[in-house]
Formats: C-alpha cells, structure tokens, sequence
C-alpha cells in the first residue's frame, strides 16, 4: 500500500467514482457499436478476464488508436530483431487500432484491448501478462494504470512522450493525482524539449524527463514504394491527383466543396479519399456518388478507373503508399478542432502537403515543416482550395516542397536509436 494518505485518498476517490461510473462503460461499448460493430466483440478483455492460461512474461507497449501504433512500428520493429527472445504485448483501445495491429504483426505479437482503469481489472491485467515493462506511447496517463505498475514492480516508460496545451489543461482537473501518477514512472521520454516542459508542469519530476525526439521520424518508407506509385499513376492516365487523408465526418463536406471547386479548374482531376474512420467508408463513397461524380473504392475495384472523379481508399494501413500516388495532400483534422494527423508521412513519401490551423497535436512538427517550406497550413476550408489549386498549378513549386519535406524527415531521425538505448537497461537478459 501506497505510505502517502494523500496518495491513497486520491486513489481511493478515483476508484469509487470509477467503479459507480462503470455501468456507463456498457453503454459507451454499445453506442459505438451502433456505428462499428467490432466494439461489440471482445468485451471480456475490456474488464481484464481471460480464460486462457497466463503466455509467458512479456514486454508490453500500449498504442492507444491507429496513429500511435503506427508511431510504435519502428520501435516494435526494432525489438523482434533485436530480442526475438522476448514475448511482444501490444494493447489498443479501439478497433482500428486492433485490425492495425494484426495487419502489422500477425500473431507474431500478443494483442488484447487495455482494460478500463478500474483497479481491480488493472491488476488481472497485469498478473496475466506480468510485463517485464510497460513502454506507454505519447499521452496515455491512467493513475490506476501507473499506480498499479509501480505496486507491482514493473517500471513504466512513456516513450514518444507529447503533451499539448490543450492536453495539460484537460488533465489539471485531477492534476493532484495525475501527478503523483506520473512521478511514478521511470523515463518520460519526450518528443521535444516543449513537451517535456510541460510534463513537468504537470507534474513530473525534471530528472524524469529525457528529450530523445519524435519515432514517427524514424517512419519506414513502404517497400516499393515506388512501384505502387508508377501502377498508381498508369490506372490515373496521367491527371493530375490530390489526396484527402484521414478526414473526420465534420470535413467531409468541405472536401467534396473543394474538389467540385478544383475540377472547375482541372477537369479531369482525381481525388483519392481515405476517410479516418472506417465506418465513414461507406458513407464517403456514396457522398462522391451523390455528388454526380464516378467513384471507386480500393476493396472493389482495387485502382481508379479512367472516368472517376473519386477513388475512395477504404482499407486500412495503405494510406502512407497512396501519398505517393498525389500530387498534393490535405490532411485532416485540422479544420475542426481534432488537432491534425501524422504530417511526416507525406513529407516522407514526397507529397506537397497542406492542412487547415488546427494542428495543437502537431504543433512543433507542423512549425519546422513549415518553416522549411514543406507545408503549407490555411486558416479554412476556402484558402485549402486555394492553396491545393495553387500547387496543382505549380510542379516546380511542389518540387521545392517535397524535397524540403523529406530532408527533414531525414534530419530527424536518431529518435529511435536513443529511445532503444533508454530501454536496454530495462530489458531482461537475453536467453
């Protein structure tokens, strides 16, 4: 048991009121159900009851979603290579990020759903899988989790840390506990020197953080990149082609605007659409078809076809080779407050990219690329057409901004080699 009383009040709080409000957590698995079925599978893991016998020990990261998982790619990566010894747990929450998982990996990895932060489920979780340790990516700060892993002896990483203004303030409404939570943690290994600012702020101890940079610069171009492009382009006919990548439901109007407004200039325009959300697959397509336009769809006719106007990318873990196919890149997220996506992989596939302001969970990311000229950011929906037009217009511009892009992907790099010196002493001898 924890020595501090003011520790032990807190957790005490937070678990009554986690426990009075577990009955909602049915409700919340059902209402997302309603919109993608997968969350009405695998319930029992979200309460940590397993009906097979304990694997063998493991190291376990958690990625919340798809882009931290993504993040984690080079890092996993690296680690089968390094200690195949060792048992690999990746956990999600959602089920994109489960299906991201599995399409990755296989079964070469172990992969459950994160139980909720009740602290009885957190502790079958943990004396189930008995982590050697728990290597936590970017923003994941449960106190029962944390707590639990201190309890428990396992020491606990936060690798590819980030944390946004707007994160700090939502996490200062139980800032007295998140923060001793968070003392309890072994390395806060933070993408920039911002970031870790603001993890002491929040509460850590400064000895606690270590600045290693972003992994998601270490991102591994797709094998034959280069030819999924050229086959790409030959199904486009040589048009010209621009990409809405990782849109949410609340844009998806201003993306068939834009491209209405962009075919007024360039007739024979094509835009590939990759919705964030697969359940917004379906929906997107037969917005595009409503909108009198031909469209495709990657699951049925796997390329463009020479009359369409839109090519929807309705699969999953393609979209980093689909950049490569456009000539320019709107990524999502960033006309509403969603805070961006991952703007490096079109920086590293050579894609001119622009986005709308809202970037708070890119902030630094989306400055150096800008300030190196490889994005262009618009302060709404009107100016992203006009930006995307502009460019469409100009090759010897994207030029410039493509191989701005990628010289600073490459610049960036290392971040994966310190993160996995971080680690080494944490790491059980090899067999």
């Amino acid at each position: 048991m924890p020595k501090d009383p003011i520790e032990r009040l807190l957790r005490g709080l937070y678990s009554v009121a986690l426990y009075l409000l577990a009955p909602i957590t049915v409700y919340h698995l059902i209402w997302r159900g309603l919109r993608q079925p997968a969350y009405f599978l695998r319930w029992q893991e979200r309460y940590a009851h397993y009906g097979d016998a304990a694997p063998m020990r493991t190291l376990w990261v958690h990625a919340v979603s798809v882009g931290e998982v993504n993040a984690a790619v080079p890092l996993v990566n690296a680690l089968r290579r390094a200690r195949p010894d060792l048992r690999l747990l990746v956990t999600t929450i959602t089920p994109t990020g489960s299906e991201r998982v599995h399409a990755l990996w296989g079964d070469a990895v172990e992969h459950v759903y994160l139980p909720y932060d009740l602290p009885g489920a957190v502790g079958r979780f943990l004396k189930h899988y008995r982590p050697y340790a728990a290597l936590i990516m970017e923003t994941e700060l449960w106190p029962s989790l944390l707590f639990g892993c201190r309890d428990a002896g396992i020491p606990a990483v936060i690798l590819n840390a980030r944390l946004s203004e707007r994160s700090l303030r939502g996490y200062r409404v139980l800032a007295p506990l998140v923060a001793r939570a968070l003392r309890t943690v072994r390395t806060v290994a933070a993408q920039s020197r911002a970031d870790g600012e603001r993890f002491v702020r929040l509460g850590a101890d400064p000895g606690q953080i270590a600045e290693v940079g972003n992994l998601k610069f270490d991102v591994a171009v797709p094998d034959d990149l280069a030819g999924f492009a050229a086959q790409c382009r030959a199904r486009c006919g040589g048009r010209p082609v621009w990409i809405a990548a990782s849109t949410h439901e609340d844009e998806e109007a201003a993306v068939i605007a834009i491209h209405r407004q962009l075919r007024a200039q360039f007739p024979d325009l094509l835009m590939l659409w990759a919705p964030r959300h697969p359940e917004r697959f379906r929906t997107v397509a037969e917005t595009a078809r409503a909108a009198g336009w031909n469209v495709s769809t990657r699951s049925r006719q796997q390329w463009p076809q020479s009359d369409d106007a839109v090519f929807v990318i309705d699969t999953l873990g393609e979209l980093m080779s689909f950049y490569a196919c456009a000539d320019v890149a709107f990524v999502g997220g960033s006309l509403q407050a969603i805070g961006g996506h991952n703007l490096l992989e079109p920086a590293a596939t050579g894609t001119a990219i622009v986005t709308g302001p809202h970037l708070h969970n890119f902030v630094e990311i989306a400055q150096r690329l800008e300030d190196a000229g490889a994005l262009c950011v618009a302060p709404d929906a009107e100016h992203v057409e006009r930006a995307l037009a502009q460019l469409l217009g100009d090759p010897a511009r994207r030029e410039r901004m493509t191989a701005a892009g990628r010289a600073l992907v490459e610049t960036g790099r290392g971040a994966l080699a310190r993160t996995l010196d971080l680690l080494q002493p944490l790491l059980p001898s090899a067999a």
